[in-house]
């Protein structure tokens, strides 16, 4: 029973975090959009650019124009797409809506660029893509193009969602120039897509900064050891064969701290028979260095 009573509480604790986070992040859309795009003459990309240039022409708050488009949407995402996805969706796409209404109600600041307007391109594009990643995390999104996105990869799997997603913001971005007849604006809005981009990787990428080294080697005892005793850090050995020689083999694999790469090949440089490949991981997850009281066996 105390088990089972611990679970709901961290059940509960969980969505309260997941909601005040949603609640963050819708803040951050509205005065991100108010103050640095609305002022500036460039529209971002997505339904933000759409609602944006319905504003710039018809002078009604972006606001209603993102829950006019997003509503239908989030319905249809409803019967295609899970619960959880849309509640914070939905939450997300009010909140925010409501805030732009409100700002643009009380003649909120705005910054105006006179001369180097791409720094709003350059700001409201890190701040957004910091709202978009504080959203997926949570398994949810700002809704848009991503609902349209998330409800394709549904049905079609095996489609490159991302290059949807680009084509259509891409697209509403090129559309920009019908609006604002001018050039420069649909620049800002591409420097503003490149930002948002890098901002959302940003709050995706996990903190840990890991690097995943394959060695092919005949020696895997010896590497084994000094990877653990000077790099601090565990491996896994399979045996193996190569595919053109049929000499039989190891591959030892083991993630080590971004840092501690040099120092990884200054070790490999004693074993001139090994082949090495490393890259950049996305995330970690799991035991990734030692506890002072865990020894060496305990790690994964």
């Amino acid at each position: 029973m105390k088990g089972v009573h611990l679970h709901e509480m961290k059940k509960y604790k969980t969505i309260i975090t997941e909601i005040l986070i949603t609640v963050i992040a819708s803040a951050i859309s509205a005065f991100t959009l108010h103050i640095f795009v609305f002022a500036n003459s460039f529209a971002p990309s997505g339904v933000d650019g759409i609602s944006t240039m319905l504003q710039e022409s018809t002078g009604i708050s972006a606001g209603v124009f993102s829950l006019l488009i997003n509503i239908p949407l989030l319905v249809i995402a409803f019967l295609f797409i899970s619960k959880k996805y849309v509640c914070y969706t939905v939450l997300f796409t009010i909140l925010s809506s409501v805030g732009m209404i409100i700002l643009r109600a009380v003649d909120f600041y705005q910054y105006i660029a006179t001369n180097e307007k791409v720094l709003a391109a350059v700001f409201s594009g890190l701040f957004l893509g910091i709202r978009t990643g504080m959203m997926i995390r949570i398994g949810a999104s700002t809704g848009g193009v991503d609902i349209v996105a998330c409800i394709i990869q549904k049905k079609k799997y095996f489609f490159h969602v991302e290059r949807i997603i680009s084509i259509i913001c891409y697209g509403i971005i090129l559309f920009s120039f019908v609006v604002y007849r001018n050039l420069n604006s649909v620049l800002l809005s591409i420097v503003q897509m490149f930002v948002f981009e890098w901002g959302a990787g940003l709050m995706m990428k996990d903190s840990r900064d890991a690097v995943e080294f394959r060695i092919v080697t005949k020696n895997p005892d010896e590497l084994k050891e000094e990877i653990i005793t000077y790099l601090k850090h565990g491996a896994t050995i399979v045996e193996s064969k190569g595919a053109f020689t049929g000499i039989d083999s190891y591959t030892i694999v083991s993630v080590v701290n971004e840092r501690q790469v040099p120092e990884f090949l200054n070790i490999l440089k004693k074993y001139p028979d090994t082949f090495v490949s490393y890259s950049k991981l996305l995330g970690v997850r799991g035991n990734f260095r030692w506890r002072k009281t865990q020894s060496p066996k305990e790690e994964y």
